[in-house]
């Protein structure tokens, strides 16, 4: 769907919109970095994300020190809350991996997010905590995956950010059931699941994943997924077979009152408008 297209099937949607809605989620709009126009500065990008209706963003780890204070400030001045990291180490180096030296890349970039989301007021940092591939198996990703992660919940709690493990088409994490289990068996209220909910898809429907994840649940990813004639495709929100209002419903079964992140393709102010206003409808129950 091109960006005309886009806009213009937005409007036709309000143009439909009843009186008649949910109650709207006590849920804080957030945006990923990377949506923004990268030809603008930081302080441009957060201002215009301020102006087209996000509270929140969520930045990529950074590893030189000037770069993530202009990112503090320009945040702090746009008045956008940092709201969580996403980790950039962890497909390159995954912590299933069985060489020494990708784990320690990958531990060293989980503790410059962890440093990062400390500096910005971020209580969280998304991670991936696997990949499954030929050379490694199910059961090796998830021993070798936990036992690193239990290494980095140290500073996690010295810190006070916790670490999000997201579902991801890495093979791994392929219920709900067992992504309840993965989290549960650290023990630890410092490890808790970011919920991606375009990225399940796949394998089930959002709303019971919501709801038998419940509590453990830190973050959400907003993205939506279609499938048609053998193909799956992700699409523009509330263009998709994501039943949304089920999907408010449960968030509003367990509680949940964080941020929901949108994950989706970069555009213009327009667009990012647009997204805005989606997300709205969502949270709304509409």
């Amino acid at each position: 769907m091109d960006r005309r297209t886009f806009l213009a099937a937005g409007a036709a949607a309000l143009g439909r919109r009843g009186a008649a809605s949910a109650a709207r989620l006590p849920i804080r709009k957030g945006i990923d970095v990377s949506m923004l126009p990268r030809s603008l500065s930081y302080a441009e990008r957060f201002k215009l994300a301020r102006e087209v209706g996000f509270e929140e963003v969520e930045c990529e780890t950074v590893t030189e020190a000037g770069e993530a204070q202009e990112i503090r400030t320009a945040a702090q001045t746009a008045g956008l809350r940092i709201h969580s990291v996403m980790n950039k180490a962890h497909w390159k180096f995954p912590l299933s991996s069985s060489d020494p030296k990708a784990i320690a890349e990958s531990l060293q970039g989980m503790e410059t997010s962890l440093e990062n989301a400390h500096l910005w007021g971020a209580d969280t940092v998304l991670l991936v905590p696997a990949v499954v591939n030929p050379q490694t198996r199910y059961a090796e990703a998830w021993a070798r995956s936990q036992q690193h992660i239990r290494k980095l919940i140290p500073l996690a709690e010295k810190l006070k950010v916790i670490i999000g493990v997201e579902n991801v088409w890495n093979k791994f994490l392929l219920s709900p059931l067992e992504f309840a289990r993965y989290v549960d068996e650290f023990a630890s209220p410092w490890v808790r699941a970011y919920l991606d909910v375009g990225n399940l898809v796949l394998f089930g429907y959002p709303q019971d994943w919501i709801r038998t994840l419940g509590k453990r649940i830190v973050k959400l990813h907003l993205k939506d997924f279609r499938f048609k004639s053998r193909l799956a495709e992700f699409v523009p929100l509330r263009e998709g077979d994501i039943d949304w209002v089920e999907v408010h419903k449960a968030l509003a079964d367990i509680g949940y009152s964080g941020t929901a992140t949108v994950e989706l393709p970069g555009g213009d102010e327009a667009y990012l408008r647009e997204v805005s206003r989606r997300v709205d409808l969502i949270l709304e129950g509409n």
